[in-house]
């Protein structure tokens, strides 16, 4: 059995995070596979409900390891992962072009929302361009919450900043708060600090401790947020256990999986939306 412990040696406060997936009774103890994934996949509730009905089908567990995008990466390019899912395309590609992936396919998508105190001082309400939205957040000044992290939602939030032309490390500390943890810490502190903060919209509607904060901006295109899944290659790291990881791709992505995705709701509401088109 492989274990973390090159990695536990190198990135301990990391994993100590780690959340180990589900299992059902009949589960062969020694047939698992281990996926780095993101922390709203898990924060979400999604993988405690699609996971099982997989183990179900397979007898297959599944064990996740639950982080930011570029820290979920890392692990996965260490060797320490059989299968990566995760949410930020550009990194997604560039694994599998360095040889450490052999191909991503397109799981699923939802979208990030810009949210903040009801007061709303820096008036972003009902903006269409999340990009100009922080930017009139700089100007005012107003307190913003960051994970600060290197997760997909990180890069997607530098990355409207650069649209905005506004450099928030230039505030580090004053209004701008880099909390360098996961999304619902980061909340929670928005929520303390009656923050602005960028959440993916599954997370936020699971959140439970929202207080004075509501949803100011959505809908932009700037704010999609598609996930993929890739194989770790097995000629880069011949432990990984490609035939029971291209088993779990091969279901997450066809019509077991995606459907699975589509009934998953929070509240009522769809926390994701399966790649594939369903009837």
């Amino acid at each position: 059995m492989r274990t973390l412990m090159s990695y536990l040696i190198t990135m301990p406060a990391v994993l100590a995070g780690v959340v180990l997936g589900m299992t059902t009774s009949w589960a062969d103890d020694d047939r698992f596979i281990t996926v780095a994934s993101t922390t709203s996949t898990e924060n979400s509730g999604l993988f405690a409900d699609i996971l099982p009905r997989f183990t179900a089908d397979t007898g297959i567990e599944v064990r996740v390891i639950a982080l930011g995008t570029g820290q979920a990466i890392r692990v996965a390019r260490n060797g320490d992962a059989d299968v990566l899912l995760v949410h930020h395309t550009e990194s997604e590609e560039q694994f599998v072009a360095d040889g450490f992936g052999v191909e991503r396919y397109s799981v699923m998508h939802n979208d990030f929302v810009i949210v903040g105190p009801s007061s709303d001082p820096a008036q972003i309400s009902e903006m269409a361009n999340a990009s100009i939205a922080l930017a009139r957040i700089a100007e005012h000044k107003a307190a913003f919450a960051s994970r600060g992290d290197d997760s997909g939602t990180h890069k997607k939030e530098l990355s409207l900043w650069q649209t905005a032309k506004v450099d928030p490390a230039e505030a580090s500390g004053t209004w701008y708060r880099e909390t360098g943890s996961g999304m619902g810490a980061t909340l929670n502190a928005a929520s303390g600090m009656n923050a602005y903060a960028l959440t993916d919209r599954a997370t936020w509607i699971r959140f439970g401790n929202k207080g004075d904060l509501v949803i100011h901006v959505q809908g932009d295109k700037r704010l999609f947020n598609p996930y993929g899944v890739i194989l770790v290659n097995p000629a880069k790291h011949p432990h990984v256990k490609s035939d029971d990881g291209r088993r779990f791709i091969d279901w997450l992505v066809g019509e077991p999986g995606q459907r699975a995705i589509a009934r998953y709701r929070i509240e009522g509401q769809p926390a994701f939306f399966p790649t594939m088109i369903l009837d």
